[in-house]
């Protein structure tokens, strides 16, 4: 459900700034993420395009290496072609890359690892504004919001921090939530600290002063 809602709440606070060239800041008195938003313990890597993956076949070398997964979700390598990637973990991968190889190697035994992560759209998360480095990233389980402006460079000057919000999706439900960067990052305030889940968008509006 997460994919069909971020496009919606995206295009929907962007269309909103068209005349305003400042990001939607959070309501005066903005939920709170709940403080048991927590990631499931169970979280598992889910592959997406853009991501390169290494394939390593046990004592067959020459079918090893490291492979792409296209724009359309596929992985071609040695004896496979066009064979679905994105939306299964690795270890999924691995094991339908050997049930084809066993057409050409007696039992073969695959090892899929992530080179470069990317993951799926509905896992990704997304920070607009005011941030040092407005971007794209990909999910790593047990992120923080500390984690999230470590990777994004912090706010800038102009940000207002308190005011920013995350968009998230909850029981297919799209959500809105306070967060307190300013608090977070300049006063020390470790209590604003919260969890990202994936496919969390973290909106930074600019400051009116």
């Amino acid at each position: 459900m997460k994919r069909h809602f971020l496009p919606v709440l995206l295009a929907a606070f962007l269309t909103a700034c068209a005349s305003d060239p400042l990001y939607p800041p959070a309501p005066v008195k903005a939920t709170p993420v709940p403080a048991k938003a927590t990631a499931p313990s169970d979280w598992l890597y889910i592959l997406g395009p853009g991501d390169s993956i290494n394939v390593f076949v046990w004592g067959n070398p020459e079918v090893s290496g490291s492979f792409p997964i296209r724009p359309d979700g596929k992985v071609t390598m040695n004896l496979v072609e066009d064979l679905q990637a994105s939306g299964r973990t690795p270890t999924l991968l691995a094991r339908e890359i050997e049930k084809i190889l066993a057409r050409y190697i007696q039992d073969p035994v695959v090892t899929v690892t992530v080179a470069g992560g990317v993951g799926p759209y509905d896992q990704q998360i997304r920070v607009l504004g005011q941030a040092t480095k407005p971007q794209t990233l990909s999910y790593r389980e047990h992120m923080s919001l500390v984690d999230l402006m470590i990777m994004v460079g912090g706010i800038t000057d102009f940000a207002d921090g308190n005011r920013a919000s995350i968009l998230r999706v909850v029981d297919g439900k799209p959500q809105q939530y306070g967060v307190r960067l300013e608090d977070l990052l300049k006063e020390g305030d470790i209590s604003a600290n919260v969890d990202i889940l994936p496919g969390d968008v973290l909106l930074i509006p600019e400051s009116w002063f």
